[in-house]
């Protein structure tokens, strides 16, 4: 398109972009013009070097540029903005905004800043480049591209997402360039262009960027500085800094670059903390939260440099302290606590390290620690009986729990600690360990790798891997619930107490699986917590002191479990743990699996903060079932039960070692010593499972059967039984929704099918069944086969003879029945007696009887139930004819008797 001399008296529509445009600016105001074609378009007087030989040397004419009088005289009444809406980056268009008011239509995928400009028509959206979003309109309005136009385009979006690399891309990125490829976008042009090697002038400028660069610590935040005097335009500046950063491995940087008449900012960001894209924002730039960029005129370089300084010390977020990372509550013994003693302390709590106070609040509150390597060394010498006081370490430094993680990592490297406490008020509340350092360090280490593979800062925390996750609270909770866990956040805030949702509805809601039970643990007293939370929402409470826990039931018979956080430890293998306060770290320690010790964070500051310490995130994305440490299994070998039912109910795979340590639990036998109980428990839940049947084939794969009866194994028959089961239970469930039944009961029946009576009993008592159920298992399922039999050989049979052979089964024990027998016509017969013979009563009652003059008496029952077999077999159609059947009983039987 060439310029044409207009006398401009018709309105205009102009088309504009950021000062400084990239290649997706570039490519934006292309498909603006695509979109527009009648528009004019603002081309960037001065850009990086890339665009300036590509864009201005070879692509002008795919434009219909705006000649500079546009902008001063002509009328605009449209204005369409690309790739940035914040008025300090679009000053070019000043003149415009100043003289007339113009509709204005924006396309953009930065984040919203409070200074942008609003338009009629807003396209905004997260995506990697601003490229996308207009090429797929394009698309949709089947715009046609040239080769040379797509190319154009297919170059914006691969620099924006740096070749699809940084995280910001997204599918609909890779889309837009697959279409565009498609198109004949020319990919060798598009990769001479993005490759970049420097000049020696940008080598020297690098340099002099390295040489200049000063480090500002900001609550607790290295910031880089670094400053640029240049009497010539430096290209591709951005670039640079990006090469800066890898070089020196940084966190956070801002260039300030005084060249020309102006003054650049450049930022970069690793971190959360800082955002630079808000930061510079604030002195008329803007960007991303990770990339940013800025102009200042008028002033000067140490001007703008303590303008900087200023606002970082506002944007700035205080980097987690010692709290972040601490242990609590500190495990300690007094002095005189032999060694052999101190050595059970270290084994019980999985620590490696012991304070020694009397108290911790004594003063002084710490007399010195003592570690593990020096315990044994004294077990070695049979010194067990001597007290660790004279064995600890007495020369130590302490930290506050407010203090900077970089002081405390100076003081237990320089000082060579193993362990550090943490004193508030002259008590210890906590301590870090060199563990703890070392997951800091790693997890920092990973969070860079990550932003360099990137160029976007990680969410997760320096500890505990703690991330957002409020927009799948929002999606996937009803709001009624997510009411009840900001309340109790709210809660929590008041009572100066860390309140978190744990367990499986965290696993369930990551895993988009539906899961109402709330399971809240309390980082204080939860007895405390849950009466104000009861009181809250007007609702009640019962607590169980001995256990810290408590239960909140609201009036629409809701209920949320609220536990104190709790740790455990177990005196010897199979053996019911012991109970003590913790922290919630400790307390999801004692957890089974990885994928259940996640943890979302209520209070009202933290709220939605998905806390994952032992990688259950990670566990869920690989589909794995893992323990959270070897001894699991040894302290409380039904966790074996639930490995397998997880395993089963998610289609998840039970990992090598986890698997290699349940072989070595049923090696070693640890399941003799658990009560029946608790293996009743365990086998109960799987039962209930929607289809429990590949965890009962997963349990006889173990040989774990054995433990229910020895020598019980899932043959073909009894595999075709339970399946039987699974659909009669399936049939009921789909009629009858209402009527709740005991599942596990039905698939219980089944599995001791071929056990005898005396047997059962035996079983029932060992899993101390209560005795209804007894009953079912060991009588009842007996005299369900016995009717079986007699139906076998009896059918057809009239309605009154069906109903007194089933008439004293539980629903479960006639669904086992049905389940039982192959032959559709008992099948069909014990369904009508289910389904309609036992819903038939009489009209007539005792009184009516009395009415008619019959002496009350065992008589009635008599009448009663030759009355109801009548209207069974369908004689008594209506209530005079029950009445009528009554008395002709009665008087019968008075005849046989006179």
């Amino acid at each position: 398109m060439g310029t044409e001399t207009t006398s401009y008296e018709t309105p205009l529509t102009l088309i504009a972009t950021h000062i400084n445009a990239n290649f997706d600016a570039v490519a934006s105001l292309l498909c603006a013009q695509k979109l527009y074609p009648d528009a004019y378009v603002v081309l960037p007087d001065k850009g990086e070097k890339n665009i300036r030989s590509f864009f201005i040397a070879s692509m002008t004419h795919l434009f219909q540029p705006a000649p500079p009088e546009l902008l001063t005289r002509a009328p605009i009444d449209r204005l369409v903005l690309v790739d940035s809406r914040q008025p300090e980056r679009l000053r070019q268009i000043q003149p415009v905004l100043a003289r007339c008011t113009p509709d204005i239509h924006i396309y953009d995928h930065h984040p919203a800043s409070p200074d942008d400009l609003s338009g009629s028509l807003e396209v905004v959206s997260k995506t990697g480049a601003t490229t996308t979003l207009m090429v797929e309109i394009i698309r949709q309005q089947e715009i046609p591209l040239s080769p040379e136009e797509a190319t154009v385009m297919c170059l914006g979006i691969h620099e924006d997402t740096g070749s699809f690399l940084f995280s910001s891309t997204t599918e609909r990125d890779f889309a837009a360039a697959g279409f565009l490829v498609g198109l004949g976008a020319d990919l060798n042009t598009i990769s001479s262009l993005t490759a970049r090697e420097m000049s020696p002038f940008q080598v020297s400028v690098l340099n002099d960027m390295i040489q200049t660069a000063t480090t500002h610590r900001i609550n607790g935040v290295d910031i880089v500085f670094s400053r640029i005097v240049s009497d010539r335009y430096i290209n591709d500046l951005s670039f640079l800094t990006h090469k800066m950063v890898r070089m020196e491995n940084l966190d956070a940087i801002f260039i300030i670059a005084q060249m020309e008449n102006k003054i650049t900012l450049i930022g970069r960001s690793r971190l959360p903390e800082v955002d630079v894209g808000a930061i510079l924002a604030c002195i008329g730039g803007g960007g991303h939260p990770y990339a940013a960029s800025a102009s200042v005129r008028d002033k000067t370089l140490a001007q703008v440099e303590e303008e900087l300084l200023s606002l970082l010390a506002v944007h700035v977020q205080t980097t987690k302290n010692v709290r972040a990372i601490m242990s609590t509550p500190p495990i300690h013994t007094r002095g005189d606590t032999s060694c052999k003693a101190a050595a059970e302390l270290l084994n019980r709590y999985n620590i490696n390290a012991l304070l020694i106070t009397d108290a911790l609040d004594a003063d002084p509150p710490l007399q010195g620690y003592i570690t593990r390597q020096v315990i044994e060394k004294a077990l070695y010498h049979d010194l067990g009986t001597v007290a660790v006081r004279e064995y600890m370490n007495t020369e130590w430094v302490w930290a506050e729990p407010d203090s900077d993680l970089m002081e405390i990592q100076a003081k237990i490297m320089d000082h060579k600690q193993r362990i550090l406490p943490i004193i508030e008020n002259q008590t210890i509340i906590g301590v870090v360990t060199r563990t703890d350092l070392l997951n800091l360090l790693i997890h920092q280490n990973i969070d860079r790798q990550q932003a360099d593979r990137s160029d976007m800062p990680k969410t997760d925390s320096i500890h505990g891997r703690k991330k957002k996750i409020i927009h799948l609270i929002r999606q996937r909770i009803q709001e009624d619930r997510i009411r009840l866990l900001e309340s109790a956040g709210q809660i929590g805030d008041s009572l100066g107490y860390g309140i978190y949702v744990v367990g499986g509805f965290v696993r369930d809601l990551l895993l988009c699986k539906k899961n109402d039970d709330i399971d809240i643990v309390v980082e204080g007293d939860g007895i405390v917590f849950a009466k104000t939370f009861a009181e809250t929402l007007q609702a009640r409470v019962h607590t169980y002191e001995k256990f810290g826990t408590a239960v909140v039931k609201l009036d629409s018979g809701y209920k949320i479990d609220i536990a104190t956080a709790r740790m455990e430890y177990y005196q010897m293998p199979a053996a019911l743990p012991i109970v003590e306060m913790s922290s919630i770290k400790l307390d999801l320690f004692r957890r089974d699996f990885t994928i259940n010790t996640l943890a979302i964070q209520l209070n009202t500051g933290q709220f939605g903060t998905l806390i994952d310490f032992f990688s259950g995130r990670r566990d869920l994305k690989d589909k794995a079932i893992r323990i959270i440490h070897n001894m699991s299994f040894v302290e409380d070998p039904t966790r074996v039960f639930r490995a397998i039912r997880f395993e089963q109910r998610f289609g998840f795979t039970i990992g090598k070692l986890t698997r290699r340590l349940i072989d070595n639990a049923i090696k070693m036998d640890f399941f003799k010593r658990l009560s029946g109980n608790r293996v009743f428990t365990e086998l109960r839940l799987i039962l209930e499972e929607e289809n429990p049947i590949p965890a009962l084939l997963r349990l006889d794969e173990f040989g774990l059967l054995d433990i229910i009866q020895p020598g019980l194994k899932l043959d073909p028959k009894l595999q075709a039984h339970l399946e039987a089961c699974k659909k009669v239970i399936a049939w009921h469930e789909l009629l009858f929704v209402e009527n709740g039944i005991d599942k596990w009961a039905i698939y219980l029946m089944a599995l001791l099918r071929y056990v005898d009576g005396k047997t059962t009993r035996e079983i029932c008592t060992r899993f101390n069944l209560p005795p209804r159920y007894g009953k079912w298992l060991s009588r009842d399922r007996f005299r369900a086969m016995n009717t079986l039999y007699w139906l076998n050989h009896h059918l057809p049979a009239d309605n009154a003879t069906i109903y007194r052979k089933l008439e004293y089964f539980p629903t479960e024990v006639l669904l086992f029945l049905m389940a039982f027998t192959t032959h559709e016509t008992i099948k069909k017969t014990v369904s009508d007696y289910y389904t309609r013979l036992r819903h038939i009563r009489l009209s007539i009652r005792g009184k009516d009887l009395q009415k008619m003059g019959i002496p009350a008496g065992p008589v009635y029952r008599t009448l009663m139930d030759a009355t109801l077999d009548a209207k069974l077999n369908g004689q008594l159609p209506t209530p005079a004819d029950e009445m009528a059947y009554a008395r002709a009983c009665y008087q019968a039987i008075t005849a046989a008797n006179a």
